[in-house]
């Protein structure tokens, strides 16, 4: 690939997602108007110098400081910070309904309940938002000042003098095999919102009727001290998909590496579904006698329907998870 267009990607990679096409098709245009019909390499490369840092020109584009941290972890900071604030939120505000769930008697009224979710759940976003933003850039800021080999990256805008040699080092990522950020965000979205509703699903997943006072949460469907037995295996799978995820946002693009990660871990989450899913206790005996009266059928026939209709739609999710990332990794 071309050092023009490795240098567009590294430029708009940087820029918000909106803006990305039309200031690569502004940037080619230029480069275009400064070189002539008949260039060479040599030629392109001093354009491409008299330009600059890909990173610099970005700033110069998003009009933003980029002080904070520093132009080399400015963006995977930003990036992360943007991630992970909404899935702090969505994690304490759904922890807050399970608690409000435990502890709600019945005795309030329906607006009264509304209104003081409201104002604890704002009051919970901002206290979680500062912890995040606070505990994130003490992070950075450590890593930016311990890190000794920060000038030795082809894409500093340390004292060290870009040149376009430097793309050589860059590689260019096809736009079908590119790992975006709005698919990391959201992988790490569903894995914060399955297992927060695992941890709490004998206060939120269930029957809900009609009360005296409004919806009220009456049958669990699940029996939480059997997902409790299998908390060390889910806290692992946990931690394998935010790994995963993390180095999807690091490397940016599908890989045989990737693939295979991403393949072994569906796998693992499959077996633990499996597992659990079939564990006969793993329903509540309430849960069940309700649910067959609705079907109209017997309590055994809708709890082999759960359980097999489960395990069918999550082995399909799954092969065609792993064939997708297969697949986007043979892109070249």
């Amino acid at each position: 690939m071309n050092l023009i267009d490795i240098y567009i990607q590294e430029v708009t990679r940087r820029l918000p997602e909106k803006n990305r096409e039309d200031i690569a098709l502004e940037l080619r245009s230029t480069i275009s108007d400064m070189l002539s019909d008949d260039y060479r390499d040599d030629d392109v490369k001093d354009v491409l110098e008299k330009l600059g840092n890909p990173a610099e020109l970005a700033s110069g584009y998003r009009d933003q400081p980029m002080h904070l941290i520093g132009p080399r972890y400015f963006d995977v900071y930003l990036s992360l910070l943007k991630m992970i604030l909404p899935i702090a939120a969505v994690i304490a505000l759904i922890s807050m309904v399970a608690e409000y769930f435990i502890g709600f008697g019945g005795e309030e009224e329906v607006i009264n309940a509304v209104l003081k979710l409201l104002g604890e759940g704002i009051f919970r976003i901002i206290e979680v938002g500062i912890h995040v933003f606070f505990w994130l850039t003490l992070v950075f800021v450590i890593v930016e000042r311990t890190d000794k080999e920060k000038d030795q990256h082809p894409l500093s805008t340390s004292l060290k003098k870009w040149t376009p040699e430097d793309l050589k080092n860059v590689i260019y990522i096809p736009k079908k095999k590119a790992i975006t950020k709005l698919e990391v965000f959201g992988y790490l979205m569903w894995t914060a919102i399955w297992a927060t509703l695992y941890f709490n699903a004998n206060h939120l997943l269930g029957i809900y009727e009609g009360g005296r006072n409004g919806l009220e949460f009456v049958t669990p469907a699940f029996n939480q001290d059997v997902f409790l037995r299998y908390w060390p295996i889910i806290v692992v799978v946990i931690a394998l998909e935010i790994g995963l995820a993390l180095y999807k946002l690091f490397k940016r693009q599908w890989t045989k590496k990737i693939a295979i990660f991403n393949a072994i871990l569906e796998l693992l989450s499959t077996v633990v579904f499996i597992v659990i899913i079939s564990n006969p206790n793993v329903m509540n005996q309430e849960f069940i006698t309700h649910m067959s009266k609705l079907f109209t059928t017997t309590t055994k026939q809708f709890e082999i329907w759960v359980v097999s209709g489960g395990i069918i739609i999550f082995i399909l999710s799954v092969a065609i998870n792993i064939f997708d990332g297969f697949r986007k990794a043979r892109i070249r």
